[in-house]
């Protein structure tokens, strides 16, 4: 007989329902819950709330939150409190039970604003820091790089703040009103200037344009990686219109700052090879392997026809150039603001030369500018041609690549929110939630490396007794017999030890 499917009649009562045992043992929030402090947040924002009033959600509940909208890729705030009702696990994460008054989506964003980013970034360097106390960072070399991220505004928000008509429209004030609370809320003690400050969206005026084939609305997050484990030690976030090598010594102050560990090399791409960083990296004893921006114009010259500086040959003791006709280019005018003084051959000498075609378009002549610490210079620049840099290099491509692509789970390749202070929040818990997952599985990897040790001890006693039993039995074997199995057991014994 066929059955018919009886639709149960609904509990009054709910008695014994314990939301432990209804996650289950191997669950990722469980291992979060065991080995992340929430708690901290206590003593983080207590004065950021008053003495009476209304009670506020848990600061621990609200960090919580804010992971949980991350880790699980959640689209909104809103949608995020829908779903918390129908997610068990959520609710034990956050020490709900079934009864519990889920709270409105706007105590996050309300939280946000009331804290601030350096809650977040505290967050951020107490997960790094359990890492470093867990030995999972090395700390001597580090790995540096830069990605996009799209703004949550549209190409059509962009206005030009030179154009009058746009100043005479109604909405212009309730701009510059919304810029200038922009620049007070904005607590990072770090200013960037963005190149292109004519051109801003009336949505996300922090956003910068990049075009790269299109122009977009963009931030540019910075990251620097631990080569050991893969642990990030260092972020921020940026207008993507920001030049990427001024992150780069901010980038290791924070690392060293963060881990209390001094890296002794920087790894990262051509972008960061500029004569600052170079010459910053000498000044703290620090090695830089990067290529080499000076490369790139000497490539680009020799693809245009033309001889590039190494053509020209420098006499420190007459402190001159010799170019590849034979002629000097001396002193010609010095450039503090650059570091930097020009030398040039006389405009007669330049202008009746034969290789002139070969040197230079300029009707002035060919112009070298030499540093004025073009010793150390060079010095660096050499380290990094050497083998050890070219493949830290490579190691580089691939292991900031994979740092990106893990992000792009957590909806990593655009923003949630507008402003660059959110912008940096998101990169905090993403960093954050990244490394709170190496640091659960090593953990979990030395467990099972424990349990396998332990395992291979006990088989290996239990073959040391039986090899012992063996030879008690073989009373009747012969001597040489007995003693070879004694001796078996002794080595198997002092293995054990």
């Amino acid at each position: 007989m066929m059955g018919m499917d009886q639709k149960p009649q609904g509990s009054l009562f709910h008695i014994g329902i314990d939301m432990e045992k209804r996650v289950r043992a191997n669950h990722p929030l469980r291992k979060v819950r065991e080995r992340i402090d929430f708690d901290f947040t206590y003593s983080e924002v207590k004065d950021r709330y008053g003495h009476n009033g209304n009670v506020s959600i848990p600061p621990p509940v609200i960090l919580k939150l804010m992971l949980l909208l991350i880790f699980y890729n959640v689209r909104s705030e809103r949608e995020l409190m829908d779903t918390l009702p129908e997610r068990m696990d959520w609710m034990w994460f956050l020490g709900y039970d079934l009864e519990t008054v889920i709270p409105n989506h706007s105590v996050l964003s309300k939280a946000r604003k009331r804290w601030g980013e350096e809650v977040f970034r505290s967050f951020f360097e107490r997960v790094v820091l359990q890492c470093v106390e867990s030995g999972l960072v090395d700390g001597r070399k580090i790995f540096v790089d830069s990605s996009l991220v799209d703004a949550d505004a549209s190409n059509n928000s962009i206005i030009d703040t030179k154009n009058l008509k746009q100043q005479l429209h109604r909405n212009y004030r309730k701009l510059e009103s919304r810029l200038a609370e922009a620049g007070e809320r904005t607590s990072s003690p770090r200013k960037y200037r963005k190149t292109n400050d004519r051109y801003m969206s009336t949505t996300d005026p922090d956003a910068g344009i990049v075009n790269r084939g299109k122009a977009k609305l963009t931030y540019q997050v910075h990251r620097a990686v631990d080569g050991q484990s893969e642990i990030i030690t260092a972020t921020d976030a940026a207008p993507g219109d920001v030049n990427e090598a001024s992150l780069m010594l901010p980038l290791l102050d924070q690392h060293n700052e963060i881990t209390g560990l001094k890296a002794a090399t920087i790894v990262c791409d051509s972008k960061y090879g500029t004569i600052e960083n170079f010459l910053a990296c000498h000044d703290r004893g620090i090695q830089a392997h990067t290529p080499d921006l000076h490369e790139v114009a000497v490539k680009r010259m020799k693809k245009q026809g033309l001889f590039s500086e190494d053509c020209f040959v420098y006499d420190p003791v007459g402190d001159t150039y010799r170019c590849p006709a034979g002629n000097f280019l001396k002193p010609k005018s010095l450039h503090r603001n650059r570091s930097g003084r020009d030398y040039a051959a006389p405009k007669k000498i330049c202008a009746a030369c034969g290789l002139r075609d070969q040197c230079t378009k300029n009707k002035t002549g060919r112009t070298i500018m030499r540093h004025l610490r073009q010793a150390d210079l060079e010095m660096m620049r050499e380290a990094s041609r050497s083998p050890e840099s070219k493949r830290d290099i490579r190691t580089r491509q691939h292991l900031m690549e994979r740092s990106f692509a893990r992000a792009t789970r957590y909806n990593f390749d655009r923003a949630r929110w507008r402003g660059l202070w959110k912008m940096k929040i998101q990169e905090y818990m993403t960093c954050a939630i990244q490394n709170i997952q190496v640091l659960i599985s090593q953990a979990t990897k030395r467990k099972n490396c424990a349990v396998a040790r332990a395992s291979a001890w006990s088989n290996r006693l239990i073959t040391s007794v039986f090899f012992l039993l063996l030879a008690l039995w073989s009373s009747n074997a012969p001597l040489r017999r007995r003693y070879a199995l004694v001796e078996c057991a002794f080595q198997k014994t002092e293995s054990i030890a």
